[in-house]
């Protein structure tokens, strides 16, 4: 009699054991998807707060270069195609990923455009509200670059959880799937050539 209470005993600690230690993994999965998306929201709002400069920025030039329309109409169009192409972290594919890298991409050429409108203007050059903005766009790509980098390392560690032995036996049932990182463009590492 002792002994078959010895055995069930053991049996329910063994099953109190891997109970814990699945919860324990699939409560690490979930907190580090948590923390990917909260991450990748991070990085649409600092991609949100440059879409949201560019019409001040846009207004300063254009009272002081109202003859570089076809400059401005590109960074207005630009900003309203980045603004559209959105990231869904419950259905994130590679395809979309590239896409909103893409348009962000195209958007941060047509401000380079912008930006260099001040050489032919000295006036919009030494114009405080001009400076002021220029110095806010500087400060969001440095958010947003800060942004994606933070990202790709917290999405590193997720995947790093999600494909490690044994949590990927768990990730597989439980529909945990490996996350895609930012990537630099296509032609990042050349300097770019601003003409007008």
């Amino acid at each position: 009699m002792k002994k078959s209470y010895l055995i069930l005993i053991g049996i329910a600690v063994v099953v109190v054991i891997i109970f814990g230690w699945i919860k324990s993994t699939y409560n690490g999965m979930v907190d580090a998807e948590e923390t990917a998306t909260t991450a990748l929201a991070n990085v649409q709002s600092a991609y949100q707060r440059r879409a949201d400069l560019i019409p001040n920025l846009v207004e300063v030039v254009k009272g002081y270069a109202s003859h570089e329309k076809e400059t401005l109409e590109g960074v207005v169009a630009a900003r309203s195609k980045a603004t559209q192409v959105t990231l869904d972290p419950a259905n994130m594919t590679p395809e979309k990923l590239k896409e909103f890298q893409q348009a962000q991409g195209e958007l941060g050429a047509a401000l380079g455009r912008l930006i260099a409108i001040q050489e032919n203007y000295p006036d919009l050059k030494a114009n405080e509200n001009f400076r002021d903005l220029q110095v806010q766009l500087e400060g969001t790509e440095n958010r947003i670059n800060e942004a994606r980098n933070t990202y790709n390392g917290i999405v590193q560690k997720y995947n790093v959880t999600v494909r490690s032995f044994p949590a990927n036996i768990f990730a597989g049932m439980f529909g945990f799937e490996k996350m895609d990182k930012f990537e630099a463009e296509a032609g990042a590492e050349k300097a770019p050539q601003v003409k007008f």
